[in-house]
């Protein structure tokens, strides 16, 4: 069958909305205190980005995302001041949000796209994600809703902070840790853009 003569394809871009979108990230704690240490849940409220299908279809998908470090908050009910200290902690000593402002994953195609219902695919990302001023590959499961002009990708991923040369957090003379691995979950609302 020839394709001489048929329209090009048309690239299709949603743009990421953070209003409609959650971006949490969740660590864990270890140690002989752990029971009664604190495992943060902390929001990325700052961020944007977009998906992207070069020829109109899902199975070419490419995405890019870029948070600001320094946003990250926690939103456990705990007291203003632990807040402040852990938000400080995190952007200061973890995090070093002063000399690696941005977190960027960047996935200029899916690995793999499997279709599962009417407008609903499982999307395998296996992109680079630079955190800390260090860029690793780092893959991630999605499953994607297309429904009108809006696309929703939600899934979660874990990553080990020591892949992005980021040192153990501890308190209380070591006896209370953060693990080394937290999880990242997402569930991002894009609008499609004429």
């Amino acid at each position: 069958m020839s394709t001489a003569g048929a329209p090009p394809a048309t690239a299709v871009r949603y743009a990421i909305d953070p209003k409609g979108s959650t971006f949490t990230v969740r660590a864990f704690a270890t140690g002989m205190l752990s029971a009664l240490a604190h495992s943060p849940t902390i929001a990325i409220p700052d961020f944007a980005g977009e998906v992207s299908f070069a020829s109109g279809t899902v199975e070419d998908a490419s995405v890019r995302l870029l948070a600001q470090a320094a946003s990250l908050a926690v939103t456990d009910d705990i007291s203003n001041k632990d807040r402040q200290e852990i938000e400080r902690r995190m952007h200061d000593e973890v995090l070093e949000a002063g000399g690696f402002p941005e977190i960027i994953y960047d996935c200029p195609r899916a690995s793999a796209v499997q279709k599962t219902g009417e407008g609903v695919y499982s999307v395998s990302l296996n992109g680079a994600l630079t955190l800390h001023g260090v860029m690793r590959n780092q893959a991630v499961a999605a499953r994607v809703t297309l429904k009108g002009d809006l696309l929703r990708a939600a899934g979660e991923v874990s990553v080990r902070l020591s892949d992005f040369e980021i040192r153990p957090v501890s308190a209380a003379g070591g006896t209370i840790k953060l693990k080394d691995e937290l999880k990242l979950s997402f569930d991002i609302a894009a609008r499609k853009q004429e």
